[in-house]
Parts: structure tokens; C-alpha cells; sequence
């Protein structure tokens, strides 16, 4: 294609991308100027690109709009694929690796407002599968959402993966810092991204987005991504958001502040703790103090999870009270706080959760209340993280011993690790080649397989490095926007000119006297209360149980 033919294809595409984004967004909507730039390597160049913005930016509407326009929907331009069915032609769907199931609820919502047909694969939904297939053999699907976990389902991975990698007319991978190991919430799963990446022609275009990564994260994605990819940047700072930390004497008096001021901040929003027991200790006091809030953890069942985002988001809650797990892809644009109640152990992961709030209000409050606790919880999953050598040797000769596949459960009885760990282990380990995952649970290939004690090590000294800032963010005097967006290497960052250390502190620094009573009294109660377990541990005959 000529620079001419280029560029007038270019500019019937933009005409037809800002009226796809007006059905989308409602009749004032444009284009910013990297939607616009994101979109045409899309559709009219057909580049891999990675999109580092900012939440709220509208990451989104970028990959609806290019699905719309690559699918000729709606009147739009089809463009099929270059060297395919020839100019003109309506490309395959758009596969979009989520790593949420609340995201992709929230997607095929805002999917069908353009007339975009989308569907998911994923856990919840396996009687589905079968129909869904039929339909994107039929043409009817435009958008299908499947999770990283499916990627290596031995069923979706050797049965629906290839061909899905044949019809797919564009990639997108959400939320893909989770791809860079030097990133704040690697998972493993996403890595199996590269298989599907191989199995692409060269033809096809691949969107990648996340609005947290730091200089070397983005330099890790798009080297996977390959191709020489298009990386657009922008600036990170989020203007609603008034930042601010406290610290307070012990953590009665931060359960008590929190008591005695929730009623105070703007609308309803979320209250982050670092473990799952504190948020529903926190719930429960909070609930006593005759406010209305639910705790919401990966130990909530779907239902209850799905009841209290529902809750949140039509503002019949103050507050959730959240573990990690309420972040990535929860979209509520009127969120008037956030409150920590404890620090993370990064920078980044602690914008990518501040981030919730303020994406359609003026004012947002952001408030970290940090405790030398912190720093237990910190070391406490700093020791979850990769085992050691002799973990995972004992573990490779375990199931090489085998005579049939072995489930996650059967090895946590032979091996000396947890569950949480153990799995986290054997995704690595299925990724670089050494274990396999079949019907049935996991078994050794016997290809070689090589500890690399000095990159893990590298990763353990990048999270002590990320816990110091976290420390030096708790106590610092300075402008906090720009001393997160700097962590991110944020190129435009400057000072916020809201936050307490732009403009003095816009929160009370007492917890009121009575609510201090009562949340002693709470943490002083003597014994714990232990839930019963819902299904007897399995793997027992092993051990002789």
C-alpha cells in the first residue's frame, strides 16, 4: 500500500472510529490522540502495541473500536486480513485475555452498547463452551474473553487454543504487566501467552495494556510481544485524587479513626486490608459501629462476591472491605474514597489500587493509614514466593516417580509446601517445560530444568527495594502524585498541588475518644473465631488418614 493509499485509509478509518466510540461512550465522546494512534497500527497497520495509560484513560474503548472497525460492524470499515481474504473483507474475533471475571462481566456489557456480540470462556461457565464455539465457527461472536487460567486447561489449551489462534482477528492482553515477572502481580498463566503469540499470523494485531508499569516492566512486555512494537505512553496522574497518609499510635486508634471518620468521606468506596482475616475483623467491627459494609476477599464466594460489587457499585454500601482481590478490572467511576488500612508492600500495586477511585468525580479522598505490622505481613509473602531448589527438585522427583498424573492436592501431601505455593511453583515449572498439565493433574516431561538462584534473587532484592519506598511514601513531606508516578517512570510526572503534602492535611489526625473504646475492647477480645471448613481435606490415604 502507498503513503497516499495509507493515508487515506487512515483518515476513512478515523471517521468511522470516532462515530463507533460515540455508540459506545454517548454523543460528546472523541478520540484522544493515542486511542487514535493505538487503533490505526491496529487496524490499518496491523502492529503489536503496547498501551501504558493511565486508568480511566479508555484502554477499552481502543480495542472495541478496533474490533468494530476490523469486523465491519455497524456500517464501519472491514479490513479483514492483509494478505487474507483481501481488502474489505471481516476479519476473525477478537480474543481478549482478562484476567477477571468481574472485568469481563463489565466488558460484554459495555461490548453490546456498540453492538459488539461478546462471550466468555472461563471456569463458571463450562456448559457453555460448546455453544460458544459454534457460534464463533458461525461468525456471531465479535469479542470472546477468556481468563490466563483457561490458556493451560489441557482442554481449551490442546482442543479450542488452535483454533482459536486461526480465526482470531486481533489479540488483547489486559492488564499485561501481569506477564513481567519484574511486575507487582506477576502470574504465571500469563506467560502462556507466548504460545499463543506463536501461533499467530503474521498479519494479525495484538493490543497490550496496563496503566502500571514502571520503565522495566514495559521494557519485558513488549520484548514478548515482539515484532517491534509500538509502545504509547502517557502521563499517569490522576487529577480527582487527593492523596494523603497518617500515622497513628496503634491499631485501635486506626480502627477507630477509620470508625469514627467513615461517615465523613465522600459517597461510598473501598477500604483495603492486607490480609484476608483483617478485612473481616475490620467488616465486622465497622458493622458494629452501625456502619454498612461487607467484606470481600478471594475467600467470598462468587455469588457474594458478585452481590457485594453489585452493592458497591449502586452505592447500597458505604465501603467494602477488601483484600487484593477487589482490584484489577472493578469499575466504578463515581468511587468517592479509598482508605488503607495497612501498606502494601509496592508502590505500584498501591496506585493500581488508588486508582479505583475518581474516575468520574471531581474529588476523590486517598488515605494510607500504615502500622509496623505492615512489615510482618510483608515478610510473611515474601516467604511464599518461589521455593527454594530443594523444594523443587523434590517436587520434579516426585512426580517423575509417578506412575499416573498427580493432582495439586495429592502432591501437597508428598511434597514440603503449601498449596498456594505449590501451585504457583508448578505454573513456572509447566511454562519452562519441566511439568505438564494433563487431565487428571500434573506429571514430569524429563526435559532438563536449571534453578536460576541468581535471577530470583534479583526479584527478592527488587521487593526489598519496593517495601523501602513504600516506607519512605508513609513518611514522606512532599508531593505524593509525583512521588508515585516517578516509581512508575512516569516521564511527565510534577507536583499534584491536592495532596497533604501540596496543600497541608484535609483529614482529622484524632480518632474520636468513644469509637477508641470500643475498638480496644474489640482487639482485646481473647480467641479467634474459626469458620469450619466446607469440604474435608483430600489426599488423607496417602498419609495414612
Amino acid at each position: 500500500m502507498t503513503d497516499n493509499a495509507t493515508s487515506d485509509a487512515s483518515d476513512s478509518y478515523r471517521d468511522a472510529a470516532e462515530e463507533i466510540l460515540r455508540r459506545l461512550a454517548g454523543a460528546g465522546a472523541a478520540l484522544r490522540e493515542d486511542q487514535w494512534r493505538a487503533i490505526e497500527a491496529l487496524v490499518v497497520h496491523r502492529k503489536r502495541v503496547l498501551l501504558v495509560q493511565r486508568t480511566g484513560f479508555g484502554k477499552s474503548a481502543v480495542y472495541f473500536v478496533a474490533t468494530a472497525l476490523l469486523r465491519g460492524l455497524g456500517g464501519a470499515v472491514g479490513s479483514g486480513r492483509a494478505g487474507g481474504a483481501g481488502e474489505g473483507a471481516v476479519a476473525g474475533p477478537t480474543v481478549i485475555v482478562s484476567p477477571l471475571l468481574a472485568l469481563m462481566r463489565n466488558q460484554v456489557e459495555a461490548a453490546a452498547g456498540a453492538g459488539i456480540h461478546a462471550a466468555t470462556i472461563n471456569s463458571a461457565n463450562v456448559e457453555e463452551w460448546a455453544e460458544i464455539e459454534k457460534r464463533i465457527e458461525a461468525g456471531e461472536i465479535d469479542v470472546l474473553l477468556v481468563s490466563p487460567e483457561r490458556l493451560n486447561n489441557p482442554d481449551f489449551r490442546d482442543r479450542v487454543l488452535p483454533e482459536l489462534a486461526d480465526a482470531c482477528g486481533l489479540l488483547v492482553v489486559d492488564e499485561a504487566h501481569c506477564i513481567s515477572d519484574w511486575g507487582h502481580d506477576f502470574r504465571p498463566d500469563y506467560r502462556r501467552i507466548a504460545s499463543f503469540l506463536e501461533r499467530l499470523g503474521d498479519d494479525v494485531p495484538v493490543l497490550a495494556t496496563t496503566a502500571t508499569a514502571n520503565a522495566r516492566v514495559v521494557d519485558d512486555v513488549a520484548e514478548q510481544l515482539g515484532r517491534d512494537s509500538l509502545v504509547l505512553r502517557g502521563p499517569l496522574g490522576r487529577d480527582s485524587l487527593r492523596l494523603g497518609a497518617l500515622r497513628l499510635h496503634s491499631p485501635a486508634h486506626r480502627l477507630a479513626w477509620l470508625a469514627g471518620r467513615l461517615g465523613d468521606l465522600p459517597g461510598s468506596g473501598i477500604i483495603y486490608t492486607l490480609t484476608v482475616a483483617g478485612a473481616e475483623d475490620v467488616a465486622a467491627f465497622l458493622r458494629s459501629a452501625g456502619h454498612d459494609v461487607v467484606a470481600y476477599s478471594g475467600r467470598t464466594d462468587t455469588a457474594e462476591r458478585q452481590a457485594a460489587e453489585a452493592d458497591l457499585l449502586a452505592n447500597r454500601v458505604k465501603a467494602l472491605v477488601a483484600t487484593s482481590a477487589l482490584g484489577m478490572g472493578f469499575d466504578k467511576p463515581d468511587l468517592g474514597f479509598v482508605i488503607h488500612l495497612g501498606a502494601p508492600a509496592s508502590p505500584i500495586a498501591y496506585y493500581q489500587q488508588v486508582g479505583r477511585a475518581g474516575r468520574a468525580v471531581d474529588t476523590a479522598d486517598v488515605l494510607l493509614l500504615p502500622g509496623p505490622e505492615d512489615e510482618r505481613i510483608w515478610r510473611y509473602f515474601a516467604s511464599l514466593a518461589f521455593p527454594a531448589a530443594e523444594r523443587v527438585d523434590e517436587t520434579l522427583s516426585v512426580l517423575a516417580a509417578a506412575d499416573r498424573p498427580l493432582s495439586t492436592q495429592v502432591l501437597e501431601t508428598r511434597v514440603d509446601l503449601r498449596r498456594n505455593r505449590l501451585e504457583l511453583m508448578l505454573k513456572v515449572l509447566d511454562v519452562d517445560g519441566a511439568v505438564r498439565r494433563v487431565r487428571g493433574g500434573w506429571v514430569a516431561t524429563g526435559q532438563p530444568w536449571a534453578y536460576d538462584s541468581e535471577r530470583y534473587a534479583r526479584l527478592a532484592a527488587q521487593r526489598s527495594q519496593e517495601q523501602q519506598i513504600m516506607r519512605e511514601y508513609a513518611a514522606m513531606t512532599g508531593c505524593r502524585m509525583r512521588f508515585l508516578r516517578e516509581q512508575l517512570d512516569d516521564p511527565y510526572a510534577d507536583d499534584c498541588g491536592r495532596c497533604d503534602g501540596c496543600a497541608g492535611r484535609w483529614y482529622p489526625d484524632e480518632a474520636p475518644a468513644d469509637a477508641l473504646a470500643a475498638a480496644q475492647e474489640h482487639l482485646g477480645r481473647a480467641g479467634v473465631v474459626v469458620e469450619p471448613r466446607r469440604m474435608w481435606p483430600t489426599g488423607g490415604a496417602a498419609i495414612g488418614v
